[in-house]
């Protein structure tokens, strides 16, 4: 009986096409508004670091033109400062600066979360946002 089990399109399971399919490796572009979002979204990832905007660039840039440039400049923003907090939070654990250590984590995390809620909410609108502290690796 499993031997005659077919998938939806008569194919016999296991034979010629999986009862699956995955997800065509050329996306469609993204609406204006999806565009817009993903831009908004990579500028307010900037509170959890630089991970949130990689990702965005790297899955949509060549989806949604306003998306590769806004992820793009929220990555350069947020790389170092990301790096930067990363040594900090490592440092802690020395005995005698840690504290010191821990109040810069806290400060380099503040002013990344402040830039890039601004940087979001001005990307929102649907104009594009340029960082005055930027370095601007990623070309």
């Amino acid at each position: 009986m499993a031997d005659d089990a077919r998938d939806h399109t008569g194919n016999q399971a296991g034979h010629g096409q999986p009862p699956y399919h995955g997800v065509p490796a050329n996306a469609l572009p993204l609406t204006a508004s999806e565009d817009r979002r993903w831009a908004t979204l990579a500028h307010f990832g900037g509170i959890l670091g630089c991970v949130p905007s990689l990702l965005i660039y790297l899955i949509f840039k060549d989806r949604g033109p306003f998306t590769a440039q806004e992820s793009k400049e929220a990555l350069s923003f947020t790389l170092p400062p990301t790096i930067a907090a990363v040594l900090a939070n490592l440092l802690v654990f020395v005995p005698v600066v840690g504290n010191l250590f821990a109040v810069l984590a806290t400060v380099i995390w503040i002013a990344v979360t402040c830039f890039s809620v601004a940087a979001g909410i001005h990307v929102n609108r649907g104009q594009p946002h340029r960082y005055e502290f930027n370095l601007r690796w990623i070309k």
